[in-house]
Order: C-alpha cells, then sequence, then structure tokens
C-alpha cells in the first residue's frame, strides 16, 4: 500500500559560488542517488561533446553539509530540494541568474512560475516534484493501513520492522501530519507534543535509511518504510507484497 503524504519540489540549484567550477567542455553534477543513469550521461556527452561527472547523496542535509565543508569549489550545480534552495540562498551559496541566461526558463508551467522559496526563480530552475509516503509489507500485517498510526504507533507485529528516510525534515513533516499540527509550527506546546510523540515512535523503529530505502523493503528486512514515491513505485514492482 502506498499512502501519500507530503508534496515537494526539487529544482537545480544553478551557480554554486561565484564562478563554474569546470573547465570548458565538462559538467560536474552533485544530485540524488539512482536519479540519473550512467547510460544517460554517456548518451549526453555524445550529443554535446561536454564530459560529465556526477557525485550522489541520498538527502538534503547531506548535500548541505558536504557543501559546506568544501564541495562549494567542486560541483557546478546540485540538486536540493524546496526548502534547501531558500537555505542556501540564505547561506549566500547561490549566485543570482540574470535575465535572458536561460533561454528555456519561459517554458516553465504557471503553477511553478513564482515558488516562496525562490521568488521568479532567481537561483534556480524547477526539475521534478514528488511525493513521500509509507508501504507496508501485507504479507506480514493484514490489519488497517489507511493510517499514519502504521509508523508513529504501530501494531506489535511491525513494531521493531520500520525503516525510516534518513532525514530530518521528512520525518518531521510527516509526524506533523500525524499529530495533524502544521508544519512549521513555532508553537511550544505542540512541539513539545511532536517531541514526546517521536521520542516514542522511535523505540519501534529498526532504521533509518534513505538509500536501501526501497532494497529493505523488497529483501523483507523491513515491512514498512517511509519512502520516496518513485522508489515505492519500484518496490512495489519487485515485491507485490
Amino acid at each position: 500500500m502506498h499512502i501519500f503524504a507530503r508534496t515537494a519540489a526539487t529544482a537545480v540549484a544553478l551557480a554554486l559560488g561565484a564562478t563554474s567550477v569546470s573547465a570548458e567542455g565538462k559538467l560536474v553534477i552533485y544530485h540524488w542517488f539512482e536519479y540519473i543513469p550512467q547510460e544517460l550521461l554517456d548518451k549526453f556527452t555524445a550529443e554535446t561533446g561536454i564530459e560529465v561527472t556526477m557525485d550522489t547523496y541520498d538527502s538534503n542535509e547531506a548535500m548541505l553539509a558536504s557543501l559546506k565543508a568544501g564541495g562549494m569549489g567542486t560541483y557546478d550545480v546540485a540538486v536540493p530540494g524546496d526548502y534547501m534552495v531558500s537555505i542556501m540562498i540564505g547561506e549566500g551559496m547561490l549566485d543570482e541568474v540574470g535575465d535572458g541566461e536561460l533561454k528555456n526558463k519561459g517554458n516553465i508551467a504557471p503553477e511553478w512560475a513564482d515558488p516562496s522559496f525562490d521568488p521568479g526563480w532567481r537561483h534556480s530552475i524547477p526539475y521534478q516534484w514528488g511525493s513521500t509516503s509509507f508501504m507496508v509489507d501485507t504479507a506480514v500485517y493484514d490489519g488497517n493501513i489507511d493510517t499514519t498510526d502504521i509508523l508513529f504507533d504501530p501494531p506489535a507485529e511491525l513494531s521493531g520492522k520500520i525503516n525510516m528516510l534518513d532525514s530530518q525534515g521528512e520525518v518531521l513533516a510527516m509526524a506533523a501530519l500525524h499529530l495533524g499540527i502544521p508544519q512549521c509550527s513555532s508553537d511550544r506546546d505542540q512541539l513539545k507534543a511532536l517531541n514526546d510523540m517521536l521520542q516514542n515512535a522511535k523505540t519501534h523503529w529498526a532504521s533509518f535509511n534513505s538509500d536501501t530505502a526501497k532494497e529493505v523493503l523488497v529483501s523483507g528486512d523491513a515491512a514498512v518504510g517511509q519512502i520516496y514515491d518513485g522508489f515505492g513505485a519500484k518496490a512495489r514492482a519487485e515485491r507485490a507484497s
């Protein structure tokens, strides 16, 4: 069962630092793992003559930490999630892209034309959007799974068999959804309730993994997993239950 919980956009952040790091004819990209196959990079190189090097990460936080630890001089572009774009702008990590520098910018759909995290797309361009959800192996548990209790107050059959994404933002967002409070609440009582609930829920979780979120479900190492929608579809194709 694939239950959609939170929708987010992913953007290509442009101009990491003041200048491009690569020599002419080369492009160095920092991207999410398993998003672009090597075959596609090879095809791009064959058609354009531009050599592409790509490093990967499994969370926005891992990307930010790597860039702040010295990666700013390593990459031409990175691919952060929506909220991370605004953080990077605030920290002065992204240059502003001038009018006319991106010839296809006018093709952006109206609903994405002026996002709150980067008004007017001055530092980034839209790339993809997706949802974060959770999946349950119904061969292990055949009860009601149309509830976030599965993650945060699970039945005994699932306790100790749950994998959560190794992403602070994703876990907190789904936990806020579970409690029915705003995702960016500053109310102290709501935050205390959120913390108390998570401390209890954590005793039922077996692991925090983003890069193997699909694999632990397919292998049966986890019976429940928080997961991104694309990897959820792949997991279901490989393990029907």
